[in-house]
């Protein structure tokens, strides 16, 4: 059998040998580009439409449509910030040999800085026609002015996404990306989906903000913790740069624990007590929190970033179903 596949592989590499060339070109390509969208990071973009459309449905509002718009739209502001960090650290020259983090995709010279700008470009305008379409169907029966909200909303995800490390002003090198993951994974995410089903706005909502946006921030944290010393080394005063690496281990408790209790807080006010067995991931979590604490090696941070993501993705989606089911 090995023979067999053997012998026509080369059988096709004599008779086309460019268009074979040519195939595995294309193939290598195409996993570069993968790997540059970074698809671990897809799950905790997600959690918050998850969570925000479980209490819709919840509540006697569903609009599957709506549901796979919100979906594609937010995967696609999640792919162009990661197109957008991935050109912007490497001009800026914070993607280098000292980086601890896996290496990227224009920094390894396997996708030019003028292929990413195409990406970064094509990128944004499928975000805008994704989120016009979402806009349009969420947006029936919203006053005009509301509407105008999710246009300003919908520019403002895009830019926040291109300027964390792109541009002379880029908001990641000054501290404030933690500020705006908890805006735009917290607040934007939960309460902006949740109104294009119910159009309306339910106050308890806030608290599923709070814990999406603060494990979001959490996973960038410790992105940033794994950074620090090449972070500082290139300029890039991060929060975690400015507050250093000690300081920022207990900040990053702060985030777990105020996240879990904002979970806990809606499920109480919901009355739904029996969601509480949604939170049995958190105990990822809290031995996650122990492990960084006692972590020196900043190349360990690396692996708690899963753990975090997908604790959230995961406790995200079982409340979800809670709320389906209850």
């Amino acid at each position: 059998m090995h023979n067999y596949f053997s012998t026509n592989i080369c059988f096709s590499q004599e008779i086309h040998p460019i268009a074979f060339s040519s195939y595995i070109c294309f193939m290598s390509k195409t996993k570069v580009w993968i790997q540059a969208m970074r698809l671990r990071t897809l799950p905790l973009s997600l959690s918050g439409i998850i969570l925000g459309s479980g209490v819709a449905h919840h509540q006697g509002y569903w609009n599957t449509s709506i549901f796979i718009l919100a979906l594609v739209t937010t995967v696609l502001f999640q792919v162009l910030s990661n197109f957008a960090n991935d050109l912007g650290d490497s001009v800026k020259g914070t993607d280098n040999k000292q980086r601890v983090g896996p290496e990227r995709a224009v920094q390894s010279g396997a996708i030019s800085r003028k292929e990413m700008k195409r990406a970064v470009i094509l990128t944004s305008i499928l975000s805008f026609i994704s989120a016009f379409f979402l806009i349009y169907l969420g947006g029936r029966g919203m006053p005009m002015n509301v509407i105008w909200v999710y246009i300003g909303l919908t520019i403002a995800c895009v830019l926040a996404a291109i300027t964390y490390t792109i541009g002379k002003k880029a908001y990641g090198y000054h501290g404030m990306g933690d500020l705006m993951v908890l805006i735009f994974f917290g607040g934007v995410s939960v309460l902006g989906v949740y109104s294009l089903y119910a159009k309306s706005f339910l106050w308890e909502n806030i608290n599923l903000a709070i814990f999406v946006g603060l494990l979001s921030t959490a996973v960038l944290n410790l992105n940033n913790m794994r950074d620090y010393y090449n972070d500082k080394r290139s300029g890039k005063n991060t929060l975690v740069v400015k507050m250093g690496p000690d300081l920022a281990k207990f900040y990053h408790m702060l985030l777990i624990l105020v996240a879990l209790i904002s979970l806990v807080v809606f499920i109480k006010k919901l009355g739904e007590e029996e969601l509480l067995i949604a939170l049995i991931p958190s105990v990822i979590l809290i031995w996650h929190m122990y492990k960084v604490m006692k972590t020196t090696n900043p190349k360990d941070f690396d692996p708690e970033l899963k753990k975090v993501a997908l604790s959230t993705f995961a406790i995200s989606l079982f409340v979800t179903i809670g709320l389906i089911l209850v």
